[in-house]
């Protein structure tokens, strides 16, 4: 056993000594959510009084970043505490492979009753799976979720509150509990009546234009997290009314940012940064964290919070210590990797929104894209048809875009590197990658992500070539 599994199993063996037994862990996860649009976080042009609450009581991380910004992928990272690429699973038509662990499986093995409730969770194969894909899994016995959890239930997220009742209802009494809830809001498509949020009031973010298409597109996805926080408010009133909120940690998260340009299936901020927050009354104390969290680190946590040691090939590391006031060493990088986004096949057609191949680093204040496919003609992902994204399209088109919000979108091939000043530039769009004023920073975020490439046994090409130390002449 490793020095972290015996620090993460001894902090849980000793939290089992105080409660007799580990807490109960509810984990809540919104669909396309990225960070700045809570009221929490800042967006005072929209109405999120049960999570602002929540964080208020809680713990607020303003730096997690998934591991993908892609369902799929980014639901590996957040149930096997291992990136995409290490687990397999860049693709949406092939379920986790059966010798890939879950965070539910390591706890079961502790004794926690499991379950997984709401929309799709992703991590089983396609929704819907074509003849062909289904006679394959059928062959080779590839859909496993039924064994990984003890209650599984696929549905609609206004029901969750009630299977959440119904989980707690029905789990053995002296057992501890992990149960996940999945929201489809606010993945795209949005509903105007979803919730009602003025177009005017919206503060937009630097990388998108102020056109009456993009505001309106946003009040939609405004309303949609508005109404995700109304599910959470009833998720909440179930915990409280079976007497579970002392020993329940809550942790609510977003599985990817928005889709919006610049978001969902990007690397950039708005389609990695997402909201996190975690309470446990009593043991948590509130505060606002800058740390650095990956989506990796969310398997590793809940582990840890079972008292259980991650399986060796975990990646991910528990910041359950930072929660409850333990000694906590921080990440110097987060890393996240763009791969295939649906099940279509490759056409001369195909844009990047369907497949691009793209790594990231990112620290603190920098970060470091790697465009494995350049010349993939950049498109949003989901709301290409959208009044927002097709008002841009004629805006470039016109020449009335803003040049560095043109370049962003519409440079054709893209840049293979891509370097951002976060603290100067939040909204990724100078790019500084080759400048000689910024080597070493470019250098050491190269050789950071060349080490996360190996470690993962990445497919895509090595972001730094090595130049092989010279051979010794030969002496006679």
């Amino acid at each position: 056993m490793t020095r972290r599994q015996l620090l993460g199993s001894t902090l849980g063996a000793a939290l089992n000594a105080q409660t007799g037994r580990p807490p109960n862990i509810l984990f809540v996860l919104s669909d396309d959510h990225s960070a700045p649009y809570l009221g929490a976080y800042g967006a005072t042009w929209m109405s999120t009084p049960n999570l602002d609450k929540f964080a208020r009581e809680g713990a607020l991380f303003r730096r997690a970043f998934t591991a993908a910004p892609q369902c799929v992928p980014s639901r590996t990272a957040l149930m096997t505490g291992r990136s995409p690429v290490a687990a397999r699973m860049g693709r949406f038509s092939s379920p986790l492979p059966a010798s890939v662990p879950t965070a539910q499986e390591v706890l079961r093995e502790k004794g926690y009753y499991t379950g997984v409730c709401g929309r799709y969770f992703h991590l089983d194969g396609a929704i819907a799976p074509a003849p062909a894909t289904a006679a394959v899994y059928d062959k080779y016995g590839m859909k496993t979720w039924k064994n990984r959890v003890d209650f599984l239930n696929v549905s609609p997220q206004d029901g969750t509150a009630k299977l959440l009742d119904g989980f707690l209802g029905s789990k053995p009494a002296d057992k501890p509990w992990f149960f996940w809830i999945n929201y489809s809001d606010p993945h795209h498509p949005w509903e105007s009546d979803a919730g009602k949020v003025d177009p005017a009031r919206i503060q937009l973010p630097p990388h998108l234009p102020d056109l009456p298409g993009v505001r309106d597109d946003l009040a939609r996805y405004c309303g949609e997290v508005e109404r995700a926080d109304r599910w959470f408010g009833e998720a909440m009133a179930v915990l409280a009314r079976r007497g579970e909120e002392s020993n329940t940690i809550v942790l609510f998260m977003g599985d990817n940012g928005m889709a919006f340009p610049h978001g969902k299936g990007s690397l950039f901020d708005p389609g990695l940064n997402v909201p996190l927050m975690a309470r446990w009354p009593g043991h948590i104390r509130p505060m606002v964290s800058s740390n650095l969290i990956s989506g990796e680190d969310m398997a590793a946590t809940f582990m840890d919070i079972g008292g259980a040691a991650p399986p060796k090939e975990v990646t991910g590391r528990s910041f359950y210590p930072l929660l409850t006031g333990r000694p906590y060493t921080p990440r110097d990088y987060i890393f996240a990797a763009r791969l295939h986004h649906g099940n279509g096949p490759l056409t001369d057609r195909t844009k990047a929104s369907e497949f691009d191949l793209s790594r990231c680093v990112r620290s603190a204040r920098y970060k470091l894209i790697y465009n494995v496919t350049p010349k993939m003609e950049y498109w949003p992902v989901d709301s290409s048809q959208d009044a927002g994204w097709q008002q841009m399209l004629a805006a470039h088109k016109a020449g009335k875009l803003d040049p560095k919000i043109d370049n962003a979108y519409f440079r054709d091939p893209r840049p293979v590197l891509e370097l951002y000043d976060l603290e100067k530039d939040p909204g990724e769009l100078d790019n500084l990658a080759g400048r000689a004023e910024f080597n070493d920073v470019q250098q050491s975020l190269m050789a950071a992500l060349l080490e996360k490439q190996i470690v993962d046994h990445d497919f895509a090409p090595p972001v730094l070539q090595e130049v092989p130390p010279r051979r010794p002449a030969a002496t006679r």
